[in-house]
């Protein structure tokens, strides 16, 4: 079971438009950062160590959950803080991220909505990328991108500065490629990272020490990676979640979103033993690396 020594980390953002800082307001057991109209967004510990996402918008008490591995720590969740389940969202078909899903509905019936190209009971409503989805009872709106890879209809949630990317992109890593190919989970990776730099990513698993282990061998030079590796250290060492990470940080310091630099780059082939001409070469080249470490 994953631990962190707290219950649940949120972060409060404003609905989309100007962002208006009020005083830091303390909540025990929450480590939690207030803008005006605020959305808080709960990391529920699940199974061995993946997060269910909760989203809240307080004035109304009505949540959302993303891809709940297990019903339990959802259910228990919404009897302590007094909140409604008003809809699930589903990024691919996963045991651990959809497991909790029936036992979810039995508690309420609500809309289930994940990748329309992938078969998941109690799915309702069917996704493809460039939908909209707007939950109206949370009073959240978010865009539907296609992120095939990890699997063949993987999608992820884009709205309110909020970035939900299940497995495609993990902080300092991404995906297994079970499904899909490195070409399409490149693309996939693209998209995201065309996104806002100032985007908070929420990925599914707590992996970010492992991966930025992993990461400083493939870019040994880079500074900002070496300095947020000592930080997650310190983080886990306090059994500390580690998420949501800014895009802005992966850009910098997660290897699968600099195929193109020229240190990761010499690194892989050097790691790989073999001359590494494109970019997508050396993106495969680490995915590689990855599996086998």
């Amino acid at each position: 079971m994953l631990r962190c020594n707290t219950r649940c980390v949120a972060r409060s953002l404003e609905d989309v438009g100007r962002r208006r800082r009020t005083p830091t307001v303390r909540v025990p057991g929450i480590v939690q950062v207030a803008y005006s109209r605020m959305i808080n967004v709960l990391a529920i510990p699940a199974l061995v160590d993946n997060y269910i996402w909760m989203l809240i918008r307080e004035q109304s008490r009505d949540c959302v959950v993303v891809d709940p591995g297990e019903a339990e720590p959802v259910l228990a969740m919404l009897a302590e803080q007094g909140l409604q389940l008003t809809a699930i969202l589903l990024t691919h078909h996963h045991g651990d991220h959809v497991g909790g899903v029936e036992a979810l509905l039995q508690h309420r019936s609500v809309p289930v909505y994940g990748p329309a190209r992938e078969r998941i009971a109690h799915c309702s409503h069917g996704l493809n990328g460039g939908d909209r989805i707007d939950l109206e009872a949370a009073g959240l709106q978010f865009d539907v991108l296609d992120v095939p890879g990890h699997t063949a209809g993987h999608i992820a949630y884009s709205g309110h500065g909020l970035l939900f990317a299940g497995d495609c992109l993990f902080a300092g890593g991404c995906g297994r490629l079970f499904e899909g190919t490195p070409s399409q989970m490149l693309e996939s990776l693209d998209t995201l990272a065309a996104l806002p730099p100032d985007t908070l990513v929420y990925c599914g698993h707590e992996y970010t020490e492992a991966n930025l282990r992993f990461a400083s061998g493939v870019d040994p030079h880079n500074r900002a990676l070496k300095d947020r590796l000592r930080q997650v250290i310190q983080q886990r060492g306090q059994e500390q979640c580690t998420l949501p990470s800014r895009l802005a940080t992966e850009l910098a310091t997660n290897p699968f979103l600099r195929a193109d630099n020229p240190g990761v780059r010499q690194a892989t082939e050097a790691l790989s033993g073999q001359p590494l001409p494109s970019r997508l070469d050396v993106f495969t080249a680490i995915r590689r690396l990855k599996d086998a470490a």
